[in-house]
């Protein structure tokens, strides 16, 4: 069972998140601010610690900041802040994502998922090929086929595609996308993500609408099943 430390100074957001996490089979422990979770840190072994910044005694950067020098732990930032400023820093100081208040707790619980997914090597046999109805995307030998039919992906085509199934069902914008993707001092906009996942639709063929645009947010790959 992973376990989850929960750290906010509001305690309505962490029974939000605490039922939510348990429902999903993760044991959770909470933390009323930065100082109190350095000190569990220094004491436990958790698999994710979900950080709110603005915090009481030690706030959630400077929190992050410490765990970090005791700990390799995936860290999920979240935040009535969400000026781009506070996420490139966030980032930066090696967190693994940033959700803005307020969230979708079921968003939340993908993000979780996703992260999780990606420290341990996704613990699923079927990972590294993935079916989705005629679509198969095989990680490891990087190949797509549709229908059976081999598909020629270029590189940057090849990485989007598998970003975008790697975080099925979750929100990704498009300034995510390029500094996951292509890094942040890539020099270009959001017309380099539409143009590539244009061409990516136009390979999916019967498969395009799996990738979902989101207007004025960006996009995600949609599938349930």
């Amino acid at each position: 069972m992973y376990k989850i430390l929960v750290v906010d100074d509001e305690p309505k957001i962490r029974e939000v998140i605490k039922e939510y996490a348990e429902f999903s089979g993760y044991e959770v422990t909470e933390a009323e601010d930065g100082m109190s979770a350095v000190g569990l840190c220094k004491l436990n072994d958790y698999d994710l610690v979900i950080m709110d910044i603005m915090m009481p005694k030690l706030d959630g950067y400077s929190a992050c900041k410490e765990i970090r020098k005791i700990k390799d732990v995936p860290i999920i930032m979240l935040s009535a802040r969400g000026e781009e400023y506070d996420k490139l820093f966030g980032f930066e100081l090696g967190i693994d994502d940033y959700v803005v208040k307020p969230f979708s707790p079921k968003e939340l619980m993908a993000r979780i998922n996703a992260v999780l997914s990606r420290r341990n090597g996704a613990a699923q046999p079927a990972q590294n090929v993935m079916k989705f109805k005629g679509l198969e995307i095989n990680i490891a030998a990087r190949t797509v086929t549709v229908d059976g039919k081999k598909v020629d992906l270029t590189p940057k085509e090849y990485e989007l595609l598998f970003y975008l199934v790697e975080n099925k069902n979750i929100a990704l914008s498009r300034d995510k996308l390029l500094s996951d993707i292509w890094g942040y001092d890539f020099f270009g906009d959001d017309r380099t993500i539409d143009t590539h996942i244009k061409n990516l639709r136009n390979n999916l063929g019967p498969y395009r609408d799996f990738i979902v645009t989101l207007r004025g947010v960006g996009y995600k790959f949609e599938f349930e099943g």
